[in-house]
């Protein structure tokens, strides 16, 4: 079978002036033209352009759609890419969706702020999670906090301040890496960190748990962010060598 431009365009929700350009920039020939200059298309046409409209529906450029499709000389290899950017697409509307959400729960009446409603549009620790621990770590602590509610979200995070207000408090009140006080916020903020999937204490693997607690208490006091969190450099080595503490006894 072939269509001619006109059908193949409206067909496609298209105007031929775009199935010109194609053909223009080699995206997209016609099957064979007329003696009258008329372009027509057959079934590999139509599977092409189909290729192309979903391509830029996900953002990319007609030269990068162009080098893609190059690259697609199997069919089944041409599929299962196909198939991974539905995936992708669909995974970035959940997160969307999720997002918005959060937003309507705010607009309710439940507790949000503009940075909790923006989760999933841009978040801004993927680099630094997956470079100290993996993609994994990140996908599925990640797929772990979208999948909370605005207001559990919220719940957490209150959870999370009052562990670094106890922290700061102990270290206020003079108390001593090794102390009874000291190592109870240390055996609280492991218990924290195993309640995260993905992390290796939530895998039950042991030596890279040690590494873990050592490695965030090390960020603790070396990264400014976190020891301002922490009330200082002075109080984030409190909690660095807390931590130390309760891995030399515990694990």
């Amino acid at each position: 079978m072939e269509w001619t431009i006109q059908q193949l365009a409206d067909s496609a929700g298209v105007t031929s002036r775009t199935l010109r350009h194609y053909d223009e920039i080699g995206l997209l020939p016609p099957a064979r033209v007329g003696h009258n200059g008329y372009r027509f298309y057959d079934a590999d046409s139509v599977a092409r352009l189909q290729r192309i409209l979903l391509l830029r529906e996900l953002g990319l450029s007609l030269p990068v759609i162009a080098e893609v499709l190059d690259r697609e000389h199997d069919a089944d290899r041409a599929l299962h890419t196909h198939l991974r950017l539905l995936e992708d697409e669909r995974a970035r509307l959940d997160e969307r969706i999720r997002t918005l959400r959060h937003t309507l729960d705010a607009r309710a009446g439940v507790d949000g702020s503009l940075q909790m409603m923006l989760e999933g549009f841009n978040d801004p620790y993927r680099d630094e999670v997956v470079s100290r621990w993996g993609e994994r770590a990140f996908a599925v602590s990640n797929q772990w906090w979208h999948g909370k509610s605005l207001r559990e979200q919220r719940e957490w995070k209150r959870d999370t301040d009052d562990l670094i207000a106890c922290w700061i408090a102990a270290r206020k009140d003079g108390c001593a890496p090794d102390s009874g006080r000291a190592q109870a916020v240390a055996a609280r903020h492991v218990a924290w960190l195993r309640a995260i999937p993905g992390t290796p204490l939530a895998d039950g693997d042991r030596e890279r748990s040690i590494a873990m607690i050592g490695g965030l208490g090390r960020m603790y006091v070396e990264d400014e962010r976190f020891a301002a969190a922490y009330g200082g450099p002075e109080h984030a080595a409190f909690v660095r060598d807390s931590l130390d503490e309760y891995v030399r006894r515990t694990l």
